[in-house]
């Protein structure tokens, strides 16, 4: 079975609705995750405690029907208790394996930078290549796993910046905004007067698809053409992120092909068997603002990096 480009825009636009039950506004954050859905990409969620960004990812999970994983990263969170282990077992005395959350289709690793180095670097063979080994012997995770991942910008205290190689394994990161003063009175008359913490469930929300036609809607990526100009016009932007006196460190090979991935990605659930300029230009600043690293003297004049990834999408020439 194939799907045709137009059933991927029509099965897009239940998730969105679906989602919409609970969620209110964060348009764009769900149109990244259906893109990060479709390239086979992982997305790190950035924004202050109470915007939703646990709730969004659950309601999210709960309208593919796909298995859903959460673990609450904390300081002392080891490895094993996201990969799991070998037990001996001595009625068969043999090991088995329990496995751990890790083994699901969408992880929501809740609070990622609270947990130290070691146990965040459990993810990287998984975020990479959908497998963990444990004890010597490889586990197949899901074909299309993916992980959603939280962290919060305003706190320093008992925190572990991610490393740069985890970040790079990051398709998107999306920072989660403030309501604007109509959205949050919304948020206040659907949710203010219920009691308990809301679940995607209280809301109606249910399966609109599977993991099977899932499948089919990532295969169908295939019928989207990237002409010759759109993938130097790619390599040209990427290219100049380390060729600019005020990064000190710029986008990798990985940052290029997963750019071009989104906008194949974004171009079909717009319907569309080809991608335009302007598929890249959506996508640049949050494929690239978690892989540069500004120059030293670029922050003490106090630039940052969204500003910047415009100025290189401005100068970078597109085909016309």
């Amino acid at each position: 079975m194939t799907m045709t480009l137009d059933e991927v825009r029509t099965l897009a636009a239940s998730i969105r609705a679906e989602v919409g039950k609970a969620i209110v506004g964060q348009d764009e954050i769900v149109e990244h995750l259906l893109v990060a859905l479709l390239a086979e990409g992982h997305v790190l969620l950035e924004g202050p405690p109470g915007t939703a960004k646990t709730f969004l990812a659950q309601c999210f999970a709960s309208s593919l029907g796909l298995d859903f994983g959460r673990i609450q990263f904390t300081p002392d969170l080891l490895p094993g208790d996201i990969l799991g282990s070998n037990l001996f077992n001595f009625q068969t005395s043999q090991f088995t394996l329990t496995r751990g959350p890790i083994f699901c289709d969408l992880l929501l690793a809740d609070e990622i930078n609270r947990t130290p180095p070691k146990t965040q670097a459990a993810l990287l063979e998984a975020m990479q290549e959908r497998r963990v080994t444990l004890d010597g012997e490889t586990h197949s995770l899901p074909d299309h796993f993916m992980v959603v991942a939280t962290q919060n910008p305003i706190e320093n205290q008992g925190v572990y910046p991610l490393p740069e190689a985890q970040l790079d394994r990051f398709l998107f990161k999306l920072l989660v905004p403030y309501p604007s003063n109509e959205e949050e009175a919304a948020i206040v008359a659907r949710f203010g007067q219920r009691q308990g913490t809301p679940r995607a469930a209280d809301f109606g929300i249910g399966a609109v698809t599977d993991r099977e036609k899932l499948a089919f809607a990532a295969g169908a990526l295939g019928q989207v053409t990237v002409a010759q100009e759109i993938v130097d016009y790619v390599v040209r932007l990427i290219r100049a992120t380390r060729e600019n006196s005020e990064i000190s460190s710029g986008a990798s090979p990985r940052a290029a092909v997963q750019l071009a991935n989104a906008a194949r990605a974004r171009a079909a659930l717009e319907g569309r068997n080809y991608v335009i300029p302007d598929d890249v230009k959506a996508l640049a600043t949050a494929v690239l603002r978690h892989r540069l690293v500004l120059s030293p003297a670029a922050e003490i004049e106090g630039r940052d990096i969204e500003s910047l990834v415009a100025q290189l999408v401005e100068a970078t020439e597109a085909p016309r």
